[in-house]
This record gives C-alpha cells, structure tokens and sequence, in this order.
C-alpha cells in the first residue's frame, strides 16, 4: 500500500540545509511513501481574523496537508526554539478551533546543522505542540543529524558513511508507523 506523506520544511530558506535532509530522506524512503511539500515560507503570520475567510494561501496548505496520509517535519533550530515560520504554519494548520488538517495524522520528525547539539531542542519543543495538537509522532529513532551542505551529492543523498543508511532506517521505521497508525 502506498501512503502519500506532506513535507513541512521548518526553514523558508530554499537553500536551506534542512531542505536538503527532507530531500535524502525522500530519496532513502521505502517505494511505498509519495512525498508533496506543505510549502510554508510565503504563509502571513496567522491573526483570528482570517479564521471568517481563509485566504487562498492558507486553503492551499491545509489541503495538501489534509489530503496526505502523514506528515513529515524537517526543521532546523533557531536560538534553541522551533523556527517562526513553521511554528506560523501550525497555526494556520489548526484553525479556526475544530477545523485541524493535522488531528491524528502519523508523523515524523528530523533536523540537520553542523553544530554538534543538532536540533534537540526546537525538536523537543515541536513534540509538545505537535503532541497538543493530536498529531501521532514516531518516538524512534530521533533524528537529530550533524551534517554541512557539502555533504549531499548532486541528486540530494547524504555522503558521509553511514548517513545515508540511518535515514533509510528511519524511513523504514516511518513507513511501518504509518500502517500501524492508519491500521
């Protein structure tokens, strides 16, 4: 069975170093997920107000989200905190109050930086909106990866020994969430 899965790239950089982990961990995914990007980088910052009418931006990205099987969020970390762009793009996903595309969705998470703490922290602080916000997170393997730009090869796989292999594991991982949750 074939599961489509919403990409949520935490940085609206497009030459973003998270960017390009979503896109290995694409390439090392079993045949059996599809991917489509929940694009977030051009969203307004969320206000009530447009809960009366949503604009076209915000249709377009709770759609996609609601039309996909799972959610897979990749996401740097920025001054130890979730970036805003992502956090926005929650909000836009859970509202108006009753109206959420990612109430019971299966998910995973990831991040990428050179620096040697990784992503721990706005990963942590992801789990607990996400948790709030219903969404079923794969607890393991955490994917909290050190890794540069220069480190991907041209189609988007990561080089360094034994990268490439562990996303493939944590794909596998992913995908067999995904069953277990929309069993």
């Amino acid at each position: 069975m074939t599961h489509s899965v919403a990409v949520v790239v935490g940085s609206a950089s497009q030459d973003s170093l998270n960017r390009r982990l979503a896109r290995a961990l694409q390439l090392a995914a079993p045949e059996s997920l599809e991917f489509v990007e929940a694009e977030i980088a051009d969203l307004p910052f969320y206000r009530p107000e447009f809960d009366a009418d949503y604009p076209e931006i915000g249709v377009r990205l709770k759609q996609v989200v609601e039309e996909a099987d799972a959610l897979l969020f990749v996401t740097p970390e920025y001054n130890r905190s979730i970036p805003a762009a992502l956090k926005n793009s929650l909000e836009w996903l859970s509202r108006p109050k009753g109206t959420s595309a990612l109430s019971g969705k299966p998910a995973m998470m990831a991040g990428a930086t050179p620096g040697a703490v990784g992503t721990a922290v706005a990963q942590a602080q992801l789990r607990s909106v996400l948790t709030h916000l219903d969404v079923r997170l794969l607890g393991q393997p955490e994917l909290y990866v050190q890794i540069s730009k220069q480190q991907f090869d041209d189609e988007g796989r990561a080089t360094r020994e034994g990268t490439q292999d562990f996303l493939a594991t944590a794909m596998r991982a992913f995908a067999d969430h995904i069953g277990a949750v929309l069993a």
